[in-house]
């Protein structure tokens, strides 16, 4: 519905990608008023996870500000109407990640 309405600020995503996310907002605001934030950003991540692999993250609302890490070819920040949208994959080393979970276990054991 609102897909066409869609202003695309900063992405680095496939033109593919960046139509996917345009759609899914689409969608979710035909499913949630557009109040409903958290809602329609579960909506965006989950989908997103299913069809790109895990590690997305979806931010949602009238006025935020982020500065994030996020892996190339993962990024994109639109506005439909006054509510913007931030879609990303984070970045995660994971030896790193595997490392602090081994620390943590010695931590609290």
């Amino acid at each position: 519905m609102l897909e066409g309405k869609a202003v695309v600020g900063e992405t680095d995503m496939l033109q593919t990608m960046q139509k996917d996310a345009l759609h899914l907002a689409s969608k979710a605001l035909d499913i949630f008023e557009a109040s409903e934030s958290t809602d329609i950003a579960r909506f965006i991540k989950k989908d997103f996870d299913k069809a790109y692999g895990p590690g997305w993250q979806c931010v949602v609302g009238t006025d935020f500000g982020s500065f994030v890490t996020h892996c190339h070819g993962c990024f994109i920040h639109f506005c439909i109407g006054s509510l913007a949208i931030l879609l990303f994959r984070g970045v995660v080393n994971q030896t790193d990640e595997a490392q602090f979970f081994l620390n943590m276990g010695s931590v609290n054991a």
